[in-house]
């Protein structure tokens, strides 16, 4: 029979555990704050340098990157880059959920590991928590490789709360695909018991040296996932110039600390902001730091602020309640908030005065911004701002305008889901 001071030990090791959990789960944010504008003009080298500092990336002349609107189309282009691989294809996803489209992907990816192509995969373990071996076994037995990113297991608690976020496609080290969607049936048709639209989403095609950045991300969490380091000159080959988009990688691993580099290319970009500024998130919910410099954009500098959020599609009630409680200082500044109407709308696209875009995995939420590895590109392209402002447009048109007067007076219950809604917000 175990001793009174050996049981109270052990009660005090697990109040200790559970009291490192949850300040690990709901430790208070970083904030983030640019000391002023810059001087210079968004489109200037000194810009475009200073900010390639900030996050840390390499900015890269002569890309070419093509917008992919909605799954029916990014989901053929990518199926069609898979069946022309030559070398290797590297795929790194949060979400792989089983059904007929990820049947697809499969048979593709296989039929290409069994004629000798390197395919290697990481899913991460909280995202693919359905997603067995079992159903990867077509592809495993084909020769294909796949790795599962901070399985849960005790060894991994402290990491437990970090995912890899990232939605990345690489072929044969010279095509690359980026943005926010998964591989699900919910981005290719309609779904579900009711038969759900079709969620409304955005991928992107990459050439250029901006891919072989792209593989340095997925080697990053490929070496975490699988212990082994991706290193063969093949898989980095030197880019061509091939089109206008001046652009950088930019990934965020917030495994070493609270900062992420996302969150301060955000946050900068948001402060230099002299006309527009365009957001397209599935999950708002922007720290006080982030909307400070929304307000102060449209006070100070008069900047157009236009944010498309999901409406009654939402696929987390909790999530919608929590972005709406934040509404209030937006609305009341000048802010412009749409509901997207026809479908959940997953899309993440930030366009500042018609020069940057910012496209990628990353949602304007803490879990983005301080928890997730997340990757993104940032271009500096007026002709990709101008053809992503056409979809925005087109959303707006599909959306319902929040007015600051309907958003007070909200009714009791949903601001009672706000409430618990806010417990859960560090999470969303």
């Amino acid at each position: 029979m175990a001793s009174w001071p050996f049981i109270v030990l052990q009660w005090v090791a697990i109040a200790f555990l559970l009291t490192m959990l949850f300040l690990a789960l709901f430790e208070r944010g970083l904030p983030y704050r640019v000391g002023r504008g810059p001087a210079e003009p968004l489109d200037s080298e000194p810009f475009l340098l200073t900010l390639s500092a900030l996050a840390g990336a390499t900015l890269h002349r002569g890309n070419r990157v093509e917008v992919l609107t909605n799954g029916e189309i990014f989901y053929e282009a990518e199926l069609q880059a898979i069946r022309a691989a030559r070398d290797s294809v590297h795929l790194e996803a949060y979400i792989f959920q089983p059904g007929e489209l990820t049947a697809r992907f499969l048979e593709a990816l296989a039929e290409r590991a069994r004629a000798g192509i390197a395919v290697q995969v990481v899913l991460d373990a909280v995202g693919c928590f359905l997603t067995t071996r079992k159903y990867l076994a077509p592809l495993l037995e084909a020769g294909g490789h796949v790795e599962f990113y901070h399985p849960i297991r005790w060894h991994n608690l402290p990491r437990i709360n970090n995912r890899t976020h990232r939605e990345l496609l690489i072929v044969d080290g010279r095509v690359g695909f980026i943005g926010g969607a998964g591989f699900a049936d919910h981005w290719a048709r309609a779904h579900g018991r009711k038969k759900m639209p079709r969620w409304r989403d955005t991928m992107f095609r990459v050439e250029g040296d901006l891919v072989r950045d792209m593989q340095s991300v997925f080697a990053e969490n490929w070496l975490e996932s699988s212990g082994r380091i991706l290193f063969d000159s093949r898989y980095f080959p030197p880019g061509e110039e091939l089109g206008p988009t001046r652009g950088m990688i930019v990934g965020s691993s917030p495994t070493a600390g609270r900062s992420t580099r996302n969150r301060m290319l955000y946050q900068t970009l948001l402060a230099s902001a002299k006309k527009s500024i365009c957001i397209t998130t599935p999950y708002f919910l922007p720290d006080r730091s982030a909307r400070s410099e929304l307000v102060r954009a449209i006070r100070e500098r008069g900047v157009d602020v236009k944010i498309i959020t999901p409406g009654r599609h939402a696929d987390h009630l909790l999530t919608r309640r929590s972005s709406r409680r934040l509404y209030g200082d937006l609305l009341e500044a000048g802010a412009s908030i749409y509901e997207y109407q026809p479908a959940m709308i997953h899309a993440k696209v930030l366009i500042v005065d018609g020069l940057w875009s910012v496209v990628g995995s990353t949602n304007f939420d803490n879990r983005s911004f301080g928890l997730n590895d997340e990757v993104n590109l940032a271009a500096y392209c007026p002709e990709m701002a101008a053809r992503l402002a056409e979809d925005f447009a087109r959303d707006i048109v599909a959306s319902r305008p929040v007015s600051y007067g309907a958003w007070r007076q909200r009714p009791l219950v949903e601001r009672g889901q706000e409430l618990v809604g806010w417990l859960l917000e560090r999470q969303q």
